[in-house]
């Protein structure tokens, strides 16, 4: 018989999470073991994790929901639920950027919340992610006819962002000495103060005023304005675009994308660039986040464009294919002279918006925005009735009303449901998509006091005479009239329209993602439901902090977890990217060594094997990069860096360092390598893309680190969304903790915060439930397993694939971390096939490929994760054996050294249902190599795409039709 605590026990929830997230079932985890010749996992993380950094205990988070036991998805969902009920939902009409919007039904099921659109990965494996490049291509589309501007990107972080990269062009257009940048006083708040974050660190010097009063000169790099201004007002910069190009500079405009569907466009009157966000069409307010920025430029600027450009080209069989177009701009390639660390988008949330804008089509974009722009009229028209003075500029969706009483006005509005924005003695309100008459008719009320509200009714003339007044500013050309934004009006066939799309892009619902340092895992169905809560989605960014009481517990208790499992005092939420992270993290040490008098400290040692991101991020932060080299076994050379850390110890500021290391070990001399740059008065950044491999193992804050990002897509499982969204909060030591960053409508960061990375506070706070879903339902002892079973499952595959491939580095004791690097170099003597060739055949398999020739070109990284199931673990190493058996094929000649599966791949259902097929090997071998192809082939939608004719022939919008029906 057992005891009644045995007995109450067994009848505890046994339908754990951790059970569900971890890939290898228990049972399986021996043969494992077994195969990489360990006798017990904790026997094969002592040899894998150096001793001298090893915690002391076990994790132990605070904010273990049952710290007994895992806790169970509906019970994690319950306690995220009831913390966010503590939200209040009022009608922010609050604006300065961020708009209530309605997200079409079709869209959030098929796409928010459809694991085919937010799973994949960054589409630099073009062939197998057509679907989410035309996507894309879609939005720039979209952008491009809006602004009016030839070039558009496939979105960047936020508005304020994507302004300040428009004055990193401007600052370098040309080549030109000229360092000082124009923003006029009525741009937003949280644009102005980026935007002299990132110039003060780069010596462009930023004059804040007003435009009306500003003559440009030859000292001027560039004129940022608002298009419709922050308090509403619409202006003809025409005169100013003119005297700005006068004096040799650029003019940027920040514009609202559905006004733009009334209003001239931005390159119809002369500007040169064109930023902001497309959060109104159709996305969520998110308290902030994620959101689809946009840039867009003249043709001239092209290779200075931050970002990712989407392209059309053509592929080995001659038919169009999309790909991400001019890479060698990119910061990967570029490292130190890069003019941008851009290294994520927003790709999700663009393509929502892009489908928004396919939705309902030029008509229903002009009706919304004519109907938001007839509701603003009428409640001008009543409000002036009333007595109150709105000035004389034209308007869109935006008014400032001079009140007698503004607090008390405010609270009256607050009293019947209402947020609006207290501008000193004015009150400002935006209206949006959700606006209706109703609305209307109580706002009047609200301002109308004691007295009696006019009717909308006795309204409607003097609203119709504003509607029809300021035609000089209307917009007179056609927009979006590809075909796209013709034919998808109804939800059959939008839905059918999403998903074709879908079925021609590779994502993790059809296979693994091996991806070494991007930590593709499993993004459970219960970390994402909250997205779709209207207590997540609904909120605004700049409602007072009483009415905001569940993100913030939200936040509190996230940056307590993440403080803990990395070890460090304090935590920011705000970066809203892992390069964003770096950023920040360095701006903190710069701050940090300028209150102590060491500005001089402008030095960045960065290994050779460092993200491109990293020298980057370096330059952007004011920092001078010297490289460190690394030895044979792919460590940092110790001697190296102590040899430039004593060189330049009166200029040191900071050291980057990856850890695990990129080739995938951890390195034994990390509390060496810390010590030695604070000796000579530098401080200690990690990079924590590797976090997966040390969470409840080891913490960068106990071995030396002094700040750290973590990348939430990565470790802690916002899902890769095709490229973005992310988050790459801080970590600091306390002596750092001063310095974190703040905002300049809410109070954040520390008593001497350095200025905003990102435009909303928190970043892009809704998807921050997911990473406190995970950790929540994982708790320290399922995060710890997580950690553990992903270094045995890279472990297990590097022995399985070790006798076909050379595996390139390994730790002290033989063993890999949480990924590892596979030498494809020779080859390319033996056979010809090149790590290009390997990638492409993968897709043949099903798979997509490693990170291919990085950090060591002529490689693969893998990364398995913990998630991915043995049979998946198995079916991706028998891929490769199969692969490496045809390379086998081609160096005895049994197979031609030009015309073979690999150099041909991937093979499309085009190609071998032909009518002819010449090529010396099968077609069965082609399409069918592998067993399982069977019962399941995903066919990637072209063949090879040419990659060098894409950039030669740049063609950045929807090409038209009749190239489709051509292709099809």
């Amino acid at each position: 018989m057992p005891n009644s605590t045995d007995f109450l026990a067994s009848l505890a929830p046994t339908d754990t999470f951790v059970r569900r997230h971890l890939g290898p079932r228990e049972h399986e985890l021996e043969p494992m073991l077994a195969a990489v010749g360990a006798p017990s996992l904790a026997a094969l993380i002592g040899e894998t994790v150096p001793a001298a950094i090893r915690m002391d205990g076990p994790l132990t988070l605070v904010d273990d929901l049952a710290a007994d036991r895992p806790p169970g998805e509906r019970e994690s969902l319950a306690a995220l639920r009831g913390m966010m009920a503590k939200n209040q939902l009022l009608r922010s009409l609050i604006g300065m950027g961020y708009h209530a919007a309605i997200t079409p039904l079709v869209i959030q099921r098929n796409v928010l919340e459809n694991p085919g659109w937010y799973t994949p990965y960054t589409p630099y494996q073009a062939e197998i992610a057509q679907g989410r490049l035309e996507a894309l291509l879609i939005f720039q589309t979209m952008i491009s006819d809006l602004t009016g501007l030839p070039l558009a990107g496939a979105s960047l972080l936020d508005e304020g962002t994507a302004a300040a990269e428009a004055m990193g062009m401007c600052a370098e257009h040309g080549g030109s000495p000229r360092r000082r940048f124009f923003v006029d006083q009525a741009v937003l708040p949280q644009t102005i103060a980026i935007v002299r974050t990132r110039a003060e660190v780069i010596g462009v010097e930023v004059e804040v005023g007003d435009v009306a009063t500003f003559t440009p000169d030859t000292s001027c790099c560039g004129v940022l304005v608002q298009y419709p201004d922050v308090d509403g007002r619409i202006r003809d910069y025409a005169a100013l675009v003119r005297a700005v190009h006068t004096a040799g500079a650029l003019m940027v405009v920040a514009c609202d994308p559905l006004a733009l569907t009334l209003l001239r466009s931005p390159g119809s009157i002369g500007a040169d660039i064109a930023v902001g966000s497309a959060q109104r069409f159709g996305v969520p307010m998110g308290y902030g986040g994620p959101h689809a920025a946009f840039i867009a430029a003249r043709e001239e600027h092209k290779r200075s464009m931050p970002g990712r450009i989407i392209g059309t080209s053509r592929d080995a069989r001659g038919h169009k294919a999309y790909r991400m177009s001019l890479q060698t701009r990119e910061q990967h390639i570029r490292r130190e002279r890069a003019t941008s660390n851009i290294c994520t988008a927003q790709v999700l949330l663009a393509i929502m918006a892009a489908f928004y804008g396919v939705y309902h089509g030029p008509d229903g974009l002009r009706a919304i925005a004519g109907r938001v722009h007839g509701l603003t009229a009428l409640l001008a028209a009543g409000l002036r009735r009333l007595g109150h003075d709105l000035g004389d500029a034209p308007f869109f969706d935006t008014l400032l009303i001079e009140v007698g009483d503004a607090a008390g006005l405010l609270a009256r509005a607050r009293a019947r449901g209402y947020n609006l924005r207290a501008v000193d003695h004015r009150v400002g309100l935006t209206l949006d998509e959700r606006s209706t008459l109703a609305e209307v008719a109580t706002l009047l009320e609200i301002f109308a006091g004691d007295r009696a509200a006019p009717s909308l009714a006795e309204l409607a003339d003097d609203a119709a005479a504003i509607v029809a007044a300021g035609a000089e500013l209307r917009r007179d050309d056609p927009i979006l009239t590809h075909d796209h934004f013709q034919h998808y009006h109804g939800e059959h066939a939008m839905l059918r329209f999403i998903h074709r799309l879908q079925g021609r892009d590779l994502a993790l619902t059809t296979s693994m993602t091996p991806l070494g340092s991007c930590t593709m895992k499993l993004n459970a169905t219960s970390e994402m439901v909250a997205l779709s809560w209207p207590e997540v989605g609904d909120l605004h960014p700049f409602v007072p902090a009483d009415q905001a009481q569940g993100y913030r517990a939200l936040f509190a208790s996230l940056e307590r977890s993440l403080a803990t499992i990395s070890g460090f005092h304090a935590v920011s939420l705000q970066p809203n990217s892992g390069a964003q992270g770096e950023y920040a993290g360095l701006l903190v040490i710069r701050a940090y060594h300028r209150a102590r008098g060491d500005e001089g400290r402008k030095v960045c040692l960065i290994p050779t094997s460092a993200h491109g991101t990293n020298p980057a991020s370096a330059v952007m932060a004011g920092m001078s990069v010297i490289t460190v080299a690394c030895d044979q076994g792919g460590n940092i050379d110790v001697a190296d860096l102590e040899a430039k850390a004593k060189k330049h110890q009166d200029a040191l500021a900071a050291v980057m360092i990856t850890y695990p290391s990129t080739h995938g070990v951890f390195e034994e001399k990390i509390r060496e390598i810390c010590a030695i740059v604070h000796a000579h008065g530098g401080q200690v950044y990690l990079d924590g893309a590797n976090m997966n491999a040390q969470v409840g193992l080891c913490r960068p804050g106990d071995y030396g680190a002094d700040v750290c990002h973590l990348n939430l897509h990565k470790t802690f499982c916002i899902p890769h969304g095709g490229g973005g969204p992310g988050m790459g909060p801080i970590a600091v030591a306390e002596h750092l903790a001063p310095y974190l960053p703040g905002h300049p409508v809410v109070a954040t960061g520390g008593a001497e915060a350095i200025g905003p990375i990102a435009a909303a506070p928190w970043g892009s706070a809704s998807i921050l439930t997911i990473s406190w879903m995970y950790i929540t339902m994982m708790g320290a002892a399922g995060l710890t397993r997580a950690t553990e079973v992903a270094i045995l499952s890279a472990n297990y595959m590097a022995r399985r694939l070790e006798g076909a491939y050379k595996v390139v580095y390994r730790g002290a004791r033989g063993r890999v971390a949480h990924e590892f690097i596979l030498d494809l170099r020779g080859f390319k003597q033996s056979a010809g096939i090149e790590a290009d060739d390997v990638a492409k055949r993968l897709m043949d398999f099903g798979f997509h490929a490693p990170t291919m020739s990085f950090p060591v070109a002529g490689t693969l990284m893998i990364e398995p994760t913990e998630s991915e199931p043995l049979a998946e673990l198995d079916r991706f190493c028998e891929a490769m054996l199969k692969i490496r058996e045809e390379i086998a094929a081609i160096e005895r000649g049994a197979i031609d050294r030009k015309d073979n599966p690999l150099k041909n791949a991937p093979h499309t259902a085009e190609m071998v249902t032909s009518t002819e097929w010449s090529h010396p090997y099968t077609r069965e071998q082609a399409a069918f190599p592998a067993p399982w192809l069977r019962e399941r082939k995903f066919w990637p939608p072209v063949a090879r795409i040419d990659n060098a004719y894409g950039d030669r022939n740049l063609i950045c919008t929807c090409p038209p039709i009749e190239s489709y029906e051509a292709a099809e």
